[in-house]
Formats: structure tokens, C-alpha cells, sequence
């Protein structure tokens, strides 16, 4: 048969069928108005995400996958770097071979996903901008290092350092801060925090100590889980659109904080039982608690393999075990150190095969990565569903945070949002929380009879205070140690001035340590304020933080010359350390009057440091970590193993300086034994009731944190002498009395059994309540489990 082509009804045939395959090949729909569906708010979030991926190209897709720094970002890094500095400097970058105007035609082009470190609303602004004018129009997810606060962006409210969070064993306070923390970000441009850092702190030579919750994985998943839901809210999961939140990102998976020499980066090397026991229990909390929707992965391996390709890890326990949902994202430049760094892969091309295959999501950062993620899927070695996959949890994200019917900020809003006055009240009350007394011989509060104090030290009077991930702020915004106690001293007619004996303590000079132990002889007293320092906008003199690690636990730099200096006069001496990572000097702190740890403690921390000396503040913080007595004690931490103190050093005491949850106060509490609700836990629903009465016996109200410890007395693995199991902080006015009652569930008396399924084992539990981790601090009562329980996960 003989079609005739130029006839008007065989054409017109020829076209209706056209357009009917085409129409059944499109599963894009429109919504009433006309526009797409994915651009119409009021349609489900999971129907708008399958209608844009329905319009994208691979190439599309893989273009959600990719992150960059933002472009002020590179014009510094550019200025301050050269191309061969690149790989070994987590903090700047750029790219070599692409200039500024590149990435932002990238950006135009919809060939970007994402950008970090965008630290002013006119670049967010600017940058969304060039995204609507690519094809689909897809919204920026714009991340940023917002650790405690949104502290890279200038005049930002900065909340005491997680360490110092942790130490005041506060969740809910933390919550709010993290839930002010996420309007800043919203208000300033950014829509996902980095944070939080919930590896479990093993060895506090780590320089990212301060980043972190402390050494137990307990109070590291509840500050965690606390930190999540300030973020991204409670209901992040319910299809609900969040314009006033950010995602959190819980980092890093896993186990930096027990390296084998205490350096960033370097390898684990821990059993799979230690892994199931200390190090993934928080991010479990995360994900089971929070909904948490991004993790980001760890610069090390992790017992032989890198953390940016272990599919066991990423996907067959935290997908498939613990059902992550969200999306994972590298570490810095951390995929192409699968080949530079760890020689694994031959190449950037098949590490990337390598980490996306294991469910890595979004690569941070910069060029080249996408690029080998579509040639791979073209030739056939990465499954188009892995993108597919990585992609949606992207898009997903960001119809979550409203972004498509907003990318932009309102020029000038921020200045109601960022550093206000709930804000700025939060911050305090969080530094005052904070505070921990280690040492008291009487002399404080201070009284009346010290009419002149001489505050000198690295740390007395400058943004030490703030911790790390904090650049420069404006100084009307930062209350110092010194002002602090200034200003305070001056209301009650005690004369306090300051020496500048040196601000770095590696360059303290021997000319200034003179003058200043000279010049204590003429004060009553002195306010020596020593620690370390973890300064981000003065790289070369940091003494600890991120990549600044410690081979000693002792002060830095000439500190200890100053100290001694001027306990020789034999004045009293009131020590302040300010530092995210403790400080192990058990002579200095036998022969000081006082010492309180500040930790980092903020924007605010003078003012809290003032109020604790003069009496303002009784402190109530308490350790979220074991002080060694020194660098040779490592490991040392209070849920230790039964065999690990059967013998001792011959140089040294097999005590902490300090231990875990200790902290003194001006008042004294006396605690009850405790008491159970029932003696026998027998089904996975039981829960068992420990109440303690809390008795404020001193003169002066006081905070009190009750601690319970439990003990599986007799185990088929080894199990530890005690594990902090609940915790609650109170506060007491002078003779009050108060109870506390903290759950025992099945999941805080579960392990891991020789198959791994968590289970409760029948037999005898200790339960120990008191103020901290050291024996003579608790009271014990006993219970059995008559029943094997099985919490299946």
C-alpha cells in the first residue's frame, strides 16, 4: 500500500500520533494556573519532586549533586593560596582553571547544586538570582559552618562552643539556641547548618574537642538530637514547608575523635563492637529521634577503608538498619583523596565511582566530579537510579525549606533577626550554664576584702572566647573576661585593671611575663586567665581547633612561665581557662585558690566569668569530659572496661585530674539513695521509675545536675564499669527539696550480642544516681531483667 505523505489527513494523523506518544512518554504534569507542577506550593512535596525530575537531564541531576564555595570565597582564597596549597587547606579554595565569572555561568546555567560559605545576604541574593535564570529555575541550597551560632557571618549572635553546651547538661536550652541559630542563617542567606558534631570525643589531643558534646555517647546523642530539632523542627518528616529552619547535618561518620595519634584525619582502627557501642549510638539518636536530613562523612578510614566509600557504614546500617533518609554530603575535597590521600582508587574519576556507589550524595566541593559521575553512568558502571536517588533527596530538601517559592532575602531584614535581644539572652544564660567550677578553696564568691584585682593572661581580653568556626566579631558585640570583670567590679568599688602579658601564648614575650608578675605584687589578687586559643581569622597562631592538634594537654607557650611567676608572690590567684579542649596542670591548679573552666563560652562570656567570681552566678556546669592528669593517661574516660585499671603507671597516679559530670557550686545539695518503681524488668514496653530527693543544704540557691549510671553486672561480652544512662539539671533554692525521676527503657539497658541484634539479657542491673562520674559521688540500688528482649532495628 501506497501512503500519499503530502495529504492533508495523513499528515494530520500523522502529527495527533506523535504528540500521543509524546504525551505518554512525559510524565510532567501542570497545575490550574499553567505553571508546572513542581513550581505549585500548594501541591505535595513528593508529586512536585517526581514532576521536576521527570523534566531533567542526567546532566541536570548530577548538577543538584555538586557544592562550591561561593564567589567572595574564591576572590579571598584566590588572593591568600596558590594552586599547590590547595589540597591540604580545608578552609579556603578556589579553583584552578575556572575564574569567578566560570562558576557564576555554571550557576546561571543550573550546572551548580549548591554553595558554601556564602557570608552575606547581597551574594546569597545574588547567586539565587543567577540560578532562576537557568532552565528549570532550581533554588540554591546554600550551607555553611554554623556550629554554635552563625558565626562567619559578621555581627551573628555566637553561642557558647558545643563543649561549653554540653557542659551545662541542658537540652532544651540548647534547642532554643539552635532554633534562633537557624532564623540568623534563614535571615542571613543560609539553609543548611554543618552541625551538629556528634563524634564521640576519645582523645582530647583532638583539636576539634571544643567542636564537639564530649567523651559519652549518651550526653553526645541527646545534645545532638537537641541541636537537630532547633534546626530542622520536630516534624521536619510531616510534609510541611519550613521557611524558618535549616537542615542540620550531623558529622563525622566516623570516629575522628579517637584517631590513632590524635590527629585530624588520621585513621580509626576500632573493633565493630566499639564502633556499635560508642560511636554510632548518636547518630542513631539522630536519625530514629530527629529525622536528621544530611550526615556528612569523615576526612579518615575507618578500619581500612575511607569513610567517603564505605557502603556498610552509609548505606547497610544508617539506610537500611536505621532507615536514614536524607542525603549524605563529602567532607572537603574529601572524594578525591580516595586517590591522593588514602590509594584507593587510580583516579578522582574512579573515586568517585567508588563513593557514590556507597551512597554518597553531594560532593563537596568544586569541578570535575560531575563531569565523571555522568561519564560513569554512560558507561554503564553507575547505576542512573544511584543518581536518581542522590538527586531527589537534594530537590526534596529544598521544596521542604520553601526555596522554590522563595530563594531570596529581603535586604535589611537580618538586622532584626541577627544578634537580637532573645538571642543575645539566650547566649548568656547558655555561658552561665556553662561554668565549671573545678576548684574552691573558700575564696569564692569574693568578698568584700579584695579592693583591687589585676586580670592578665593570652586569654583575658580578646575573642577567645568565642571558639572556633567564629571569625573576627564586632567588638561592641563581645563582653571579654576582662570587661566582664571590669565592669562588674566597678559596681561593687573593686578596682580591676589589665595587663596585656601577651595575646598569643606562643609568642608571649619573657619582658612582658616580668612586667606583669611586677605588677600583681601592687593587687590583691589576680585573675589569670590562660588556655588555648582556637582563633579562625588568625590561622597561624591557633593553639587548637580544627587541624590544630595537641601533642600535650598541657597550657601552650610560655603560660605556665607567667603563672608561676606570679604565684610566687604568694597572693591569692583565681586561674580562668578558656579553651574548647581541657587543659591538663595538676601543679598549677594545686597551688591556685581557685580555677573555673569557661570552655568557649560566647559572645557573653565575660559577663558570665564576672558574675561567677562576684557571686552573681552560682556555677552549676559540669565536665562532659574526663581531665586526664596528663598526655600519658590516654586513654582516659570514666565508661572504661572492668580490666582497665588492674594494675597502675609507675610515674603516675591511674586518677583523673578531673572527672566525667564533675563541677562544684557555692551551695552544698545532699542527694537520696535512690529509690525503684518496680524491681524487675521482664517487656520491651517496661519502663522503670529512679527517683532521687535532691536537698539544697547550703545558704545560696544552686543548680544541681542528678546523673544515673547504669551497670549489666554479668554480660556473655565485656561491658563497662558504668554508662551514664539519664541525666536532668535542677535548681534549688537554699533548703529546698526536690525530686527527680529519670526513665529506665529497654534501650538503656540493651547491647550488642555476638550477631549484633540489640538486645536486654536476662540478669542483675546496678543503677547509680549522684553528681558525677566518681564513685564516691553515687548511690547504687540493684534490679533484675528475668527476660531476653530483642529491640529489633
Amino acid at each position: 500500500m501506497k501512503y500519499n505523505l503530502n495529504s492533508r489527513n495523513t499528515l494530520l494523523y500523522l502529527i495527533v500520533f506523535v504528540l500521543f506518544v509524546a504525551c505518554k512518554q512525559d510524565n510532567t504534569s501542570v497545575s490550574n494556573n499553567g505553571e508546572p507542577l513542581y513550581l505549585d506550593a500548594s501541591a505535595k512535596i513528593e508529586d512536585r519532586v517526581n514532576d521536576l525530575m521527570d523534566r531533567m537531564t542526567l546532566e541536570d541531576k548530577v548538577a543538584q549533586m555538586t557544592q562550591y564555595v561561593g564567589l567572595e570565597h574564591m576572590r579571598k582564597a584566590m588572593k591568600n593560596l596558590k594552586a599547590d596549597e590547595l589540597d591540604k587547606n580545608d578552609a579556603q579554595g578556589f579553583y584552578p582553571g575556572y575564574s569567578i565569572q566560570d562558576i557564576a555561568d555554571m550557576a546561571a546555567e543550573g550546572k551548580i547544586g549548591s554553595f558554601l560559605h556564602v557570608v552575606t545576604v547581597e551574594e546569597a541574593n545574588e547567586l539565587q538570582k543567577l540560578a532562576q535564570k537557568s532552565r528549570l529555575r532550581i533554588p540554591l541550597l546554600i550551607g555553611i559552618d554554623a556550629i554554635h551560632g552563625n558565626g562567619l557571618y559578621n555581627g551573628a549572635t555566637i553561642y557558647p562552643s558545643p563543649i561549653s553546651q554540653a557542659a551545662t547538661w541542658d537540652d532544651a536550652l540548647l534547642k532554643e539556641a539552635s532554633k534562633q541559630t537557624a532564623l540568623e542563617m534563614r535571615a542571613t542567606g543560609s539553609h543548611w547548618a554543618f552541625t551538629p558534631n556528634i563524634d564521640v570525643l576519645r582523645d582530647p589531643r583532638w583539636g576539634r574537642t571544643g567542636e564537639t558534646f564530649g567523651e559519652d555517647p549518651y550526653l553526645v546523642g541527646k545534645m545532638g538530637l537537641a541541636t537537630i530539632q532547633g534546626l530542622q523542627s520536630d516534624n521536619f518528616e510531616s510534609g510541611e514547608y519550613l521557611p524558618n529552619h535549616v537542615i542540620a547535618c550531623a558529622k563525622h561518620l566516623i570516629g575522628g575523635g579517637e584517631s590513632l595519634n590524635g590527629l585530624n584525619a588520621s585513621p580509626l582502627d576500632v573493633s565493630k563492637r566499639t564502633l556499635f557501642e560508642i560511636f554510632l549510638p548518636p547518630y542513631k539518636e539522630a536519625v530514629k529521634g530527629g529525622n536528621l536530613f544530611s550526615i556528612m562523612l569523615s576526612h579518615n578510614e575507618v578500619n581500612g577503608v575511607p569513610a567517603h566509600m564505605d557502603k556498610y557504614l552509609m548505606t547497610d546500617v544508617m539506610r537500611d538498619r536505621w532507615g536514614f533518609n536524607g542525603f549524605y554530603v563529602s567532607d572537603w575535597n574529601d572524594v578525591s583523596r580516595i586517590a591522593k590521600w588514602h590509594y584507593i582508587a587510580k583516579d578522582y574519576k574512579e573515586a568517585s565511582l567508588l563513593s557514590v556507589s556507597a551512597g554518597l550524595d553531594m560532593n563537596m566541593h568544586g569541578p570535575n566530579f560531575s563531569d565523571y559521575v555522568i561519564q560513569l553512568v554512560k558507561e554503564g558502571k553507575l547505576p542512573q537510579e544511584r543518581v536518581d536517588e542522590a538527586c531527589s533527596k537534594i530537590l526534596e530538601a529544598k521544596f521542604r525549606l520553601g526555596l522554590f517559592e522563595n530563594p531570596f532575602i529581603e535586604f535589611g531584614n537580618e538586622n532584626e533577626v541577627v544578634f537580637n535581644k532573645t538571642h543575645q539572652e539566650t547566649a548568656l544564660k547558655q555561658a552561665r550554664k556553662a561554668i565549671t567550677l573545678l576548684k574552691n578553696n573558700g575564696i569564692l564568691p569574693l568578698k568584700g576584702n579584695n579592693k583591687s584585682i589585676l586580670v592578665t593572661g593570652p586569654n583575658a581580653n580578646n575573642e577567645t572566647i568565642m571558639g572556633d568556626w567564629v571569625y573576627e566579631q564586632p567588638a561592641e558585640n563581645t563582653t571579654t573576661i576582662y570587661e566582664g570583670l571590669k565592669a562588674l567590679g566597678e559596681e561593687k568599688g573593686i578596682k580591676v585593671d589589665y595587663f596585656n602579658s601577651g595575646e598569643r601564648s606562643r609568642k608571649m614575650k619573657d619582658n612582658d611575663i616580668d612586667q606583669a608578675a611586677t605588677l600583681a605584687k601592687q593587687y590583691d589578687m589576680t585573675v589569670l586567665v590562660l588556655g588555648e586559643n582556637s582563633f579562625r581569622y588568625d590561622w597561624p597562631n591557633k593553639t587548637t581547633g580544627e587541624n590544630i592538634d595537641r601533642a600535650t594537654l598541657k597550657l601552650s607557650g610560655k603560660q605556665m612561665d607567667l603563672a608561676n611567676k606570679i604565684l610566687a608572690h604568694g597572693k591569692p590567684i583565681i586561674v580562668v581557662y578558656v579553651s574548647g579542649s581541657p587543659i591538663a596542670e595538676p601543679e598549677l591548679e594545686n597551688q591556685a585558690n581557685a580555677v573555673i573552666y569557661a570552655y568557649e563560652p560566647g559572645s557573653f562570656g565575660g559577663q558570665a566569668v564576672a558574675e561567677t567570681i562576684f557571686g552573681e552566678l552560682n556555677p552549676g556546669g559540669k565536665l562532659p569530659v574526663t581531665i586526664p592528669r596528663s598526655v600519658g593517661q590516654l586513654q582516659m574516660v570514666y565508661n572504661h572496661k572492668p580490666t582497665m585499671y588492674i594494675h597502675k603507671y609507675n610515674t603516675e597516679k591511674k586518677v583523673p585530674l578531673h572527672p566525667f559530670g564533675f563541677g562544684l557550686s557555692y551551695t552544698t545539695f545532699k542527694i537520696s539513695e535512690p529509690r525503684l518503681s518496680r524491681e524487675s524488668f521482664s517487656k520491651i514496653n517496661d519502663t522503670i521509675e529512679v527517683s532521687v530527693d535532691v536537698t539544697n543544704t547550703g545558704n545560696m540557691a544552686g543548680d544541681e545536675v542528678i546523673q544515673m549510671y547504669i551497670r549489666d553486672n554479668i554480660s556473655s561480652f565485656t561491658r563497662p564499669v558504668k554508662e551514664l544512662k539519664g541525666y536532668k539539671r535542677v535548681h534549688l533554692e537554699p533548703g529546698e527539696t526536690k525530686t527527680v525521676s529519670l526513665p529506665i527503657t529497654a534501650d538503656r539497658l540493651a547491647f550488642y550480642d555476638a550477631e549484633y541484634n540489640f538486645v536486654v539479657e536476662p540478669g542483675e542491673f546496678t543503677v547509680m544516681t549522684g553528681n558525677s562520674s566518681d564513685d564516691k559521688d553515687l548511690k547504687e540500688v540493684t534490679f533484675e531483667a528475668t527476660e531476653l528482649i530483642n529491640l529489633k532495628e
